[in-house]
């Protein structure tokens, strides 16, 4: 169980937060003594930090900067002061992404996996996935076909990469909008299946005609 720590004053936002992330297995403390953030953060050994900026006594950059002489674990930073200074200070204090309020609970919880999984699954994934004559490749995010090598847009390669990581079952539409998220700009519907249509069609020479299967009012899935 991945663990988040919180360190926001207000408590709407934090316990709204809290009780969503819980529904989704993480385990989650809020900081309660905002002028000691660090020992609260030593003692807990948390997985990732939401860090709001705004903090009483001392802001979150600060917070920050403290952590960063501690540990490497993911900070993501929560505010409604979403000029570019302020994003543009997160990432240099050592933050991993920036937030602005008002978010979201399934775009932050789709960040925060994102996060966790590059930051602590990476060192376990294959090199190459092989199925039906296709071999992805993670390392260059291309796809090898036989003889011929077809270079996949970012969007493309994060589809097939969920797809074949899954094979043999039906990944939700939801799921693959949540990867594509990654690219951290919002994906709706529509552009998924602009995206599936493109990669079928690069595919098309290559692959069988069903490598891509669509089950409707479910999803996708590589047989």
């Amino acid at each position: 169980m991945h663990k988040i720590f919180i360190a926001e004053d207000d408590a709407v936002i934090a316990n709204a937060v809290k009780n969503y992330l819980e529904g989704w297995g993480f385990e989650v403390r809020i900081a309660e003594d905002l002028r000691n953030v660090i020992a609260e953060f030593s003692e807990f050994a948390p997985h990732l930090v939401l860090m709001d900026i705004g903090l009483p006594f001392c802001n979150g950059f600060y917070w920050c900067a403290e952590i960063r002489k501690l540990s490497q674990v993911p900070v993501v930073f929560l505010s409604s002061a979403s000029d570019n200074m302020n994003i543009v200070m997160a990432m240099d204090m050592g933050g991993d992404d920036f937030i602005p309020k008002p978010f979201d609970l399934t775009v932050l919880l789709a960040k925060i996996k994102a996060i966790i999984r590059r930051t602590y699954d990476f060192g376990n994934a294959p090199e190459v996935i092989e199925h039906r004559g296709a071999v992805l490749n993670v390392s260059d995010a291309t796809v090898s076909c036989g003889e011929k090598k077809l270079e996949l847009t970012k969007n493309e390669y994060r589809i097939l990469l969920t797809l074949m990581e899954n094979k043999g079952r039906v990944v939700s539409r939801e799921t693959l909008m949540n990867r594509l998220w990654e690219t951290d700009c919002y994906v709706d519907e529509n552009t998924l299946t602009v995206n599936v249509s493109r990669l079928r069609k690069k595919l098309e020479k290559y692959v069988p005609e069903d490598f891509i299967v669509t089950k409707a009012g479910m999803g996708y899935i590589i047989g």
